[in-house]
């Protein structure tokens, strides 16, 4: 019995299983810079299949090959490898969360020359690459899709693979506060804590931990906010930055600077919030997230990232202010058409 009614072809789900099932070994990859339905949705499936038998290795494409603190709980980091150890040219890969191959990073060439790519998503904005594409921009995160291709394949859904599961679910709808919030996502939520995981467990990894230079940092970015109410058509813009400075001054790493965008974007003045965080690489990544008067996702595919329409991002080489520049114009509802 199925549990995600679908907006993937039935053909599609067929041909994914059968490829799966015909595989001895597979190949799995999600985005750089794994969030939380990256990570879980790749791991989530990679134990269930190696514990079906299957051959499995995973990765991602970043340079600096670490799974990020907040995620470290996650079971099945024992199938990861680096990129530089991945296969060249897998007779099966499958992407999770991905929604271009560029995302895919460092391991770009291996899509490029695997026998079959099967793409497995969830952004409206995913551009449809890959030969097999299990991508439904109404399923409130990528473990959503996965959780039905496990069913579909007669797999175990177990403690280790609920909680990779769950801790995708939990992020991609904000805790169950986001819009993509449905009936079904609480559904499923219920499934994976009946499996045995604990949510309070997985709440506090996710939300209730961090250094203390985490405080001082965040206390920069707070010094550096600035509120425009007059932008994105009166609806109000808040955004700030975190340059590699601020956080060298705390010897605070990139990957924990992602929780200033929720704290930013409880502004009652502004719907849309905007984090810019510059790299160690200098590369200014762009977090956006809006209460709902101005679709985000729209106006960061337009900078060349993506997302949804109240949670998107995109990377930029120029200054904040530059970047804010180019980003007013897009966080504005588009003209009705005549």
């Amino acid at each position: 019995m199925t549990t995600h009614g679908t907006a993937v072809a039935e053909t599609d789900w067929e041909r994914a299983v059968e490829l799966v099932r015909g595989a001895g070994s597979v190949a799995l990859a999600c985005h750089v810079s794994p969030d939380g339905d990256a990570l879980g949705s790749m791991l989530g499936f990679g134990l269930a299949l190696r514990r079906a038998g299957v051959d499995v290795v995973a990765s991602f494409g970043d340079r600096e090959f670490v799974v990020p603190r907040l995620l470290r709980f996650l079971p099945g980091q024992d199938l990861l490898v680096e990129p530089a150890a991945y296969p060249p040219e897998p007779p099966l890969m499958i992407t999770f969360d991905a929604s271009t191959m560029a995302r895919l990073g460092l391991l770009v060439p291996n899509a490029g020359k695997a026998g079959d790519l099967v793409v497995i998503d969830h952004h409206v904005s995913n551009t449809g690459f890959g030969s097999l594409h299990l991508v439904d921009p109404s399923a409130a995160s990528t473990t959503v899709i996965v959780e039905e291709l496990i069913h579909r394949l007669g797999l175990v859904i177990d403690r280790d693979v609920a909680a990779c599961l769950y801790t995708g679910l939990v992020t991609d709808t904000g805790s169950f506060r986001y819009s993509a919030t449905t009936p079904a996502a609480h559904a499923m939520a219920g499934r994976l804590i009946a499996a045995g995981l604990r949510p309070d467990e997985i709440a506090r990894e996710l939300w209730d931990r961090s250094p203390f230079a985490y405080l001082r940092v965040l206390g920069a970015a707070l010094d550096h906010v600035t509120l425009e109410p007059a932008e994105a058509a009166g609806h109000g813009i808040v955004w700030t930055y975190v340059t590699r400075a601020d956080r060298a001054a705390h010897a605070l790493p990139y990957d924990e600077v992602e929780g200033v965008i929720d704290v930013v974007r409880r502004v009652d003045e502004a719907d849309v919030a905007v984090v810019l965080k510059e790299a160690d690489d200098g590369v200014w990544n762009v977090s956006t997230r809006s209460k709902g008067a101005i679709d985000v996702g729209r106006a960061c595919t337009a900078l060349g990232g993506g997302g949804h329409r109240s949670a998107a991002g995109f990377s930029s080489h120029v200054s904040p202010e530059e970047t804010m520049d180019a980003l007013r114009p897009h966080l504005r509802p588009p003209h009705p058409s005549a």
